[in-house]
């Protein structure tokens, strides 16, 4: 028999260590932490399949259901058209609902997070693992809770901005004392053609004295078209006497020759934009309506409505113009032409010159500090108050044409904060999906304008000439109609409205138009001399 054959030791045996099981569970420890790295990160973009893969099924199912349900109704709303969205948006409590939503939503994902990576990474991982593994959960946390605390606090914005600007559901538009549901009906406007809107620009606060109350500087009636957005603005001057009141109104009582000292109609006590304060106190609690919140205000869309010949107007919208730059400035700037030197402060009474002014010249770039002058601005300028009219009409036309929804959305904490501190309205926030919708085709169309001065339809500030006025009111509505169904019509899809304070002119606005269309009025064309 043969000896049997000896085995010699290879010497590559001397390199294992002694423990030579501890390389394999080495390398496995190694490729369970890569794993775990990329199921952690799987497991953020679809939360709960992470969960899922390390063996806990009834977890992961649970937070893949949760987020699946979030998802199908995200879907759901977005793809329910825009009056949904609007509806659901513009509720106060739906909004803050959805903030704190988001806030839970990033707190639950960070922690899915978290659980996942604890369960998939190795049972005793290394010190530089803890560490990266540390950093891997910091930055998708990071990445997943941002976007969704910057959503909340837009949301709470939103809701803030909301309660603060708009009205309850108590529609001044309607017969009772609580408003329509907006959605209710395919017609909002309950079959109405055109609703009429009351603009006051005021002073409050900053260098006034708070017990003068707000000066209503400016005063316009925004009339719109219900169907087409057709929209024309008129303007009555501040220094206008005699405003009527509609036969049977309290107010009628009080003033049955209009607001007027029967002695002059150069009272400045008893101007248009006095009204707003000095009324109010002559009348008894209620007397214009149990639901009314601004009396002032009331008056004034009473009042100016009468004067027009379009009835009580339906809203108020009040900007004070302390808080005008900000809102300007919240909004990117506004983009308008200047045709001749505009002031940017002075005194006349007292000849004191203003220190700055806005040089003449075509698409200057505003912010909010030299929008207010551009509107305000009146030291030695021909015909000052008229002037300054027709320029705030501008501003407004520049404001409607160029906040387009990339820019608002932007900067929309910023215009939802300064919107709060500048502008006060009764429209309800019932009736906002509607208003949206009407914002909409109101930038569709050319607006048109009417500012009565002398020259206007036989206008004296002193003693307007109403039936005249009214004549041109309801001129100018029928032309600006006219316009937007022509527009309609004859609109090219791909067109859009450019940012240019310088539109193409048209020949819309001529000597014996009874409006001007603001994209002529507003464009560049300097005044000589």
């Amino acid at each position: 028999m043969s000896e049997p054959k000896r085995v010699l030791p290879d010497p590559a045996d001397d390199a294992l260590p002694a423990d030579s099981a501890e390389v394999p569970r080495r390398a496995t420890a190694h490729g369970r932490f890569r794993w775990a790295v990329l199921w952690t990160a799987l497991g953020t973009l679809i939360p709960g399949l992470g969960l899922w893969h390390a063996g806990r099924k009834a977890s992961g199912a649970a937070v893949m259901g949760v987020f699946a349900a979030i998802l199908l109704t995200a879907a759901y709303l977005a793809t329910g058209g825009r009056d949904r969205i609007t509806t659901l948006f513009s509720n106060v409590d739906v909004l803050n609902g959805i903030a704190i939503g988001l806030l839970v939503l990033a707190v639950v994902w960070v922690g899915v997070i978290t659980t996942t990576h604890l369960a998939l990474r190795p049972l005793s991982p290394s010190r530089t693992q803890r560490a990266l593994g540390g950093m891997l959960v910091g930055v998708l946390s990071l990445a997943v809770a941002t976007p969704l605390t910057v959503g909340a606090e837009y949301s709470r914005s939103a809701a803030e901005a909301l309660g603060t600007i708009f009205g309850d559901d108590t529609d001044p538009m309607a017969t009772g004392s609580a408003a329509p549901d907006a959605t209710a009906s395919a017609d909002p406007w309950a079959g109405r053609d055109r609703i009429n809107v009351l603009v006051i620009g005021g002073d409050s606060g900053t260098n006034r004295d708070p017990s003068l109350g707000l000066r209503a500087d400016t005063v316009m009636v925004a009339s719109i078209n219900t169907n087409t957005g057709a929209t024309t603005l008129f303007s009555l001057p501040r220094q206008t006497a005699r405003i009527p009141f509609p036969e049977g109104s309290p107010l009628h009582k009080l003033y049955p020759n209009g607001f007027y000292d029967g002695v002059s109609g150069a009272n400045a006590e008893y101007f248009l934009n006095a009204m707003y304060n000095n009324i109010p106190p002559h009348l008894a609690k209620g007397a214009l309506g149990d639901n009314v919140k601004n009396v002032g205000a009331e008056v004034m869309k009473i009042g100016v409505g009468e004067a027009l010949g379009l009835g009580k107007l339906d809203y108020y919208v009040i900007i004070n113009m302390d808080g005008f730059k900000s809102f300007i400035n919240a909004l990117g700037g506004i983009t308008l032409n200047v045709n001749y030197r505009i002031p940017m402060g002075g005194k006349t009474s007292e000849n004191i010159p203003p220190k700055e002014w806005i040089e003449p010249g075509p698409n200057q770039h505003m912010n909010g500090r030299y929008a207010l002058w551009y509107a305000r601005g009146r030291y030695h300028v021909k015909g000052s108050d008229y002037s300054r009219m027709e320029r705030q009409r501008c501003v407004i036309n520049a404001v409607v044409q160029q906040a387009k929804p990339e820019v608002v959305l932007a900067n929309f904490e910023k215009i939802a904060s300064a919107g709060a501190k500048t502008i006060s309205t009764d429209i309800p926030r019932s009736k906002l999906p509607a208003m949206i919708d009407l914002a909409l085709k109101v930038k569709n169309t050319n607006l048109h304008s009417v500012v009565f001065q002398p020259g206007v339809a036989g206008w004296v500030s002193a003693d307007p000439p109403w039936p005249s006025v009214q004549r041109k009111v309801q001129k100018a509505l029928k032309e600006a109609d006219k316009a937007a169904s022509s527009k309609t019509s004859s609109a090219d899809p791909s067109a859009s409205p450019s940012d240019s304070a310088s539109p193409k002119p048209t020949k819309s606005s001529t000597a014996s138009s009874a409006s001007d269309d603001l994209s002529d009025s507003c464009a560049y064309h300097p005044v000589k001399g």
